[in-house]
């Protein structure tokens, strides 16, 4: 075993540490701190030190052997995220939320996902060498994705409160699962596409049980752990079944990506969401024992965020078409802004809700992280796999945390604009 490893593992999650201090100071997420700490050791970066200052071979050197090692980490931290979405499922929240929320929420991500659809087509058309339908398709899966935490964070320092603040925390709370659903339905035509096998069955039969088949297997481990609730009191013993719940959720991924089991491409997402969704419902004391898996996934976070960001591969932006990589991801940026906008705006409009939740809301939604970055890093490894989408899964990863990055600078900024445009920012606390 290589022991050099353990060193690189404990370097990495010092560094991300030391840098939630620099984050404080300069009031940035923690987030934010380990995506940097990533990309600067990184095979990418540090990587290339030890690769006389080249990135020519850079998947053969030591720093991306060690990334490509603890890979593994990100897909059980996708499989934790999932299932604390899915906690937020209560069946009695919904029924509180009305058709509001609800109405806001699905037009919001779409907006958001169709307005980047429409303007990466419209580039794929016109420079269909760079932008292929596969990128297009995903990106704009991913467009819909927002990250709670940030816009979270800015409420509870400033202590806002009102009707736009009452509005969106369950928008921010259904707006990741929406995420995923659009996803395992963008990314299958996106691999049907990449595979060159366009049929019926491919793009739109196989996706929707792919879709059912991961429902139906994340409901059975919803209900697994649940009953195994009634037997294991102590609240260890159930968060062994919890993390057993995400491990199985991948087991199953992976046996029906077999040929012996047709070659379904699951989503492990949708799968651990389920089967959050059905723990929270059927478990009174769920609760304590989310409490402590909370606890328990914050240095899974910590290497998720830091591997994510080991994985941008800079080498893209020093190519020939870096300029292009960079125009695409402008777009994918300002296009998902005015879709946020402008479907958060039509969901208010249409539910009748107070004229600061229709002005500003789509302000409070522009921050995007965690799910979007773990939807980026699935579809990198997928299209890895295959040698004609590898260069495509990169430069969706690219993208992702490039914006990430930017996002996360401003989109605090622009919850707090929304926050004190609409008065609900207390005088003393601006």
């Amino acid at each position: 075993m290589d022991f050099s490893i353990f060193a690189y593992i404990a370097v990495l999650l010092l560094v991300a540490l030391l840098s939630t201090r620099l984050m404080a100071l300069l009031k940035l997420p923690n987030v934010t701190g380990y995506i940097v700490t990533g990309i600067i050791m990184g095979p990418f970066l540090f990587g290339v030190l030890f690769n006389n200052f080249s990135f020519d071979n850079i998947k053969e050197g030591l720093i991306y052997g060690f990334v490509d090692k603890i890979g593994w980490v990100s897909s059980v931290a996708l499989g934790f995220i999932a299932f604390s979405i899915g906690t937020s499922f209560k069946a009695t929240t919904l029924k509180a939320l009305g058709k509001r929320v609800i109405v806001i929420t699905i037009l919001e991500a779409l907006g958001a996902s169709l307005l980047v659809m429409a303007a990466l087509m419209s580039a794929h058309f016109i420079f269909p060498q760079y932008v292929s339908l596969e990128l297009a398709l995903t990106l704009s899966a991913i467009a819909s994705a927002t990250a709670p935490a940030a816009t979270l964070m800015v409420i509870k320092q400033y202590r806002a409160h009102g009707p736009l603040v009452d509005t969106l925390l369950p928008v921010v709370a259904l707006d990741d699962a929406a995420a995923l659903i659009l996803f395992a339905i963008f990314f299958q035509i996106a691999a049907a596409l990449a595979g060159g096998t366009l049929s019926l069955y491919n793009i739109l039969i196989k996706p929707l049980l792919e879709i059912l088949i991961s429902l139906g297997i994340g409901a059975l481990l919803g209900f697994i752990i649940s009953f195994a609730n009634r037997f294991f009191r102590s609240r260890n013993n159930r968060l062994i079944w919890n993390i057993f719940s995400v491990f199985a959720a991948l087991g199953f991924y992976y046996l029906f990506k077999s040929p012996m089991m047709g070659g379904f491409e699951l989503s492990s997402l949708l799968t651990c969401m389920m089967a959050g969704a059905i723990y929270t419902n059927f478990v009174k004391e769920s609760g304590r024992t989310l409490d402590v898996m909370d606890r328990f996934t914050s240095p899974v976070y910590m290497m998720f965020f830091v591997i994510s960001g080991a994985s941008l591969d800079l080498g893209i932006f020093f190519e020939g078409d870096g300029l292009v990589v960079v125009l695409i991801a402008l777009t994918y940026i300002v296009f998902r802004v005015i879709g946020k906008w402008s479907g958060a705006y039509a969901g208010a409009s249409i539910t009748r809700c107070e004229p600061q939740v229709k002005k500003y809301l789509g302000f409070a939604l522009v921050p995007q992280a965690g799910v979007a970055i773990g939807l980026s890093t699935t579809a990198y490894k997928l299209f890895s796999t295959n040698p004609e989408t590898a260069k495509t899964g990169a430069l969706i990863l690219a993208i992702i945390l490039t914006s990430t990055l930017i996002y996360e600078l401003f989109g605090p900024l622009a919850a707090k604009f929304a926050l004190k445009k609409a008065h609900e920012i207390p005088e003393e606390n601006l």
